[in-house]
């Protein structure tokens, strides 16, 4: 037995990079083999139903349940998100003619918008409290396309009519009721996310070419530090300012997996953007990565700041 899954979970961002890298492979050197038809093709361009299986899964984890404190520490983050997310880009679009470092505002609010939510679960249950963990339920918001296509919709950078968005919207607040009733749904749905997100990078990468993956290389990693450290250290301040100790503020500011299907979803409502589907998604897929590596020691940073001050306190 030859232990791919294995393999891919050892390398950082696997999930993501190698079904990524696999159809960017094909499509760079044996492109006729994707239009041979049936399910093959189907597979390889399925990138819109694949997105709407996404935001399925995506929207049975917000649980509407959760305790008022973790929906209030959750929506901080949310906004928190958003906010610095949709700073960033617009500067880059106002100030850098829409290419500030090489990163366009697509690729930077889709990547400082979303976040890691496994991650967060994961850094709030070693470093956080419980209603740090719960937050959890409403954070998640900011996960997958959605909070781009709005963002991008209604600052007019991109023509998405609104009826794209309620489209957009359906299969969230179909997750949402199904999570929210029935606790076994919301962790079947959860459980799927992974296969879904395999089959999307590839659909992805199936729209890409090597060169492209290059260009977006080293800009992408410049996206991923400015997610960490400008949008993470803006994340930590909002939290403490707003009662928090700074470690969901840390915690929640990594890049998803999923944010890499962004520019193709904008791409399939407004064609404009479909001759930078391809440097933005390496780009968003290079910062997935990074803030894998780095939010940890960020957040681990932020918990150790905040135990040395409460010794100093006499707190502990």
């Amino acid at each position: 037995m030859i232990p791919i899954k294995d393999f891919i979970d050892k390398v950082p961002g696997g999930v993501v990079i190698i079904p990524l890298l696999l159809g960017c492979f094909i499509n760079t050197f044996f492109p006729e083999f994707l239009e041979i038809g049936g399910f093959t093709t189907s597979l390889a361009k399925g990138t819109s139903t694949l997105m709407g299986a996404l935001f399925l899964c995506l929207g049975a984890q917000l649980n509407l349940k959760c305790a008022p404190k973790a929906i209030k520490t959750g929506m901080v983050l949310f906004c928190s998100k958003i906010s610095i997310a949709i700073l960033i880009g617009w500067i880059s679009a106002k100030y850098f003619n829409n290419h500030l470092l090489g990163l366009s505002m697509l690729a930077i609010v889709a990547a400082v918008s979303n976040s890691n939510s496994a991650m967060y679960a994961t850094l709030t249950a070693k470093y956080g409290s419980e209603s740090e963990q719960g937050a959890v339920s409403i954070s998640c918001l900011s996960d997958g396309p959605f909070c781009t296509l709005l963002i991008m919709g209604v600052s007019g950078t991109a023509e998405i009519p609104y009826i794209s968005i309620i489209a957009s919207i359906v299969p969230l607040l179909v997750g949402v009721i199904l999570g929210t009733l029935d606790q076994k749904m919301r962790i079947c749905m959860s459980n799927g996310l992974d296969i879904i997100v395999i089959l999307l990078c590839f659909s992805v990468g199936c729209t890409m070419n090597i060169g492209q993956i290059a260009e977006g290389g080293f800009s992408g990693v410049l996206l991923g530090m400015m997610a960490v450290f400008i949008g993470g250290f803006f994340n930590i301040f909002v939290d403490r300012m707003t009662g928090g100790s700074g470690v969901a503020g840390a915690a929640i500011s990594s890049v998803a997996a999923n944010a890499i299907a962004t520019p193709a979803a904008i791409a399939v409502i407004d064609g404009s953007f479909r001759s930078v589907v391809g440097v933005a998604t390496a780009q968003i897929a290079a910062a997935s990565i990074v803030t894998c590596l780095v939010t940890p020691f960020l957040t681990a940073w932020v918990a150790e700041q905040n135990h040395s001050k409460n010794k100093i306190m006499g707190n502990e």
